[in-house]
């Protein structure tokens, strides 16, 4: 289930802790925002957008909570609404569902009560998405590993979208997104942190950094120690609000799971982990792997790139797959000469050199994307290696089975 986001509301710090514990237990939602004043909350719902909004409600303000819920309605028709409280009598339930609230949920909630509420709002969700044009399809690059390329990868993904796209660099203390655009971005991720109150589209746009009709960047800071300011809820926040800018939003992301990339990763529709044919590439790329099944995270969401290929490279690629559990589907070739040029130049491959293999297997792997399937490839497994390598089996030098024993 995608992760679904929150905001709510308690006129007492016990009940809105509460609210805030039952939906980080569900494991599929975020809390962007805590109010305990029903006029803040109204004056921030078109802002934020989230998911659903919670209502505590008490029995002796019945009335004042159904009029806010029928507030919150008109003003958020795209936001579903949840009353919640200890006190179930048929006249709360019944006024709630009457003013336009989508579900109730009684305190403290059960863990098949949680659920079904979950799954009423991801179907709201779902029914309500479709004629929301600006939400965003967020792609996470991501490798196990340091020295993959991720930056490279998901700076010309990123170009090659050739759409409304914009590229996010996470790797707040050591990011190079804007050096591979040629860009020297005024303001950074920490500055959408910063003015994350007062957060509107004219205010978004002015924090960017253009880089073509198609494609801006939120750059990492240009201070290591900026990155300080930033905390996982900032990250969840901002990326919900910059999901109703841009068709596609692409991370860059670090090697490291630390709780701003998880915050990221749990946002992302698709992950493309980037992985290089040698030992500590497939080992990192085998544990990552693992690291993401702990999280919960569906294996649908999660294709496994190669980068730096050569066809020097014996390993069969059969053997990998069946180690890792997983398809490989995209095969970026290794031409350190082209890369080089293309980041000391400043300019995405993709645009300088349309028509190199590196260009023209990250455009297959965004055409992949934005088919928004729910498997990596539309070719079946064995077409898709025959169409890279033809029909000969490769030798295998890098024997999988040292693997085994050490993943």
């Amino acid at each position: 289930m995608q992760v679904l986001t929150f905001i709510t509301l308690g006129k007492d710090s016990q009940s809105a802790k509460e609210v805030s514990a039952t939906i980080s237990r569900s494991g599929c939602g975020r809390v962007l925002a805590e109010y305990d004043n029903p006029t803040e909350m109204l004056a921030n719902i078109g802002r934020l957008r989230p998911s659903a909004a919670v209502i505590t409600l008490k029995a002796d303000h019945l009335e004042n909570g159904f009029a806010l819920i029928k507030e919150l309605v008109a003003a958020a028709p795209g936001t579903a609404i949840i009353s919640a409280s200890h006190e179930a009598s048929p006249a709360m339930i019944l006024g709630s569902i009457r003013a336009g609230a989508q579900e109730f949920l009684q305190l403290p909630a059960s863990t098949d009560e949680l659920r079904t509420v979950m799954n009423g709002i991801a179907e709201f969700c779902k029914l309500t998405e479709s004629s929301d044009i600006n939400r965003s399809r967020l792609v996470a690059v991501f490798s196990g590993k340091g020295g993959t390329g991720v930056s490279f990868f998901g700076t010309n993904l990123a170009a090659a979208m050739n759409t409304q796209t914009l590229l996010v660099d996470l790797n707040l203390q050591a990011g190079d997104s804007a050096s591979f655009l040629g860009l020297d971005a005024k303001y950074s991720f920490v500055d959408l942190v910063r003015n994350r109150a007062r957060l509107d589209e004219s205010l978004i746009t002015s924090l960017l950094t253009l880089h073509s009709t198609n494609l801006s960047l939120v750059a990492a800071p240009i201070e290591a120690h900026e990155a300080e300011e930033v905390k996982p809820d900032d990250v969840t926040e901002i990326l919900h609000q910059l999901g109703h800018k841009f068709e596609y939003i692409v991370l860059d992301l670090p090697h490291t799971f630390d709780p701003i990339t998880i915050s990221a990763l749990d946002m992302a529709d698709d992950i493309l982990l980037l992985l290089t044919l040698d030992i500590p590439g497939i080992r990192s790329t085998k544990r990552t792997l693992k690291v993401f099944d702990n999280l919960g995270y569906p294996r649908d969401k999660i294709r496994v790139v190669v980068n730096r290929w050569s066809k020097n490279i014996d390993v069969e690629l059969q053997k990998v797959e069946s180690h890792l559990g997983e398809r490989l589907i995209g095969f970026v070739p290794n031409d350190y000469r082209k890369v080089m040029d293309s980041i000391n130049l400043g300019r995405p491959l993709v645009q300088n050199d349309p028509g190199s293999k590196i260009t023209l297997e990250i455009k297959r792997i965004a055409a992949l994307i934005a088919e928004r399937r729910s498997t990596p490839s539309a070719l079946p497994r064995k077409r898709l290696l025959r169409s890279f390598f033809g029909s000969k089996s490769s030798t295998t030098s890098l024997e999988l089975s040292t693997l085994t024993d050490h993943a």
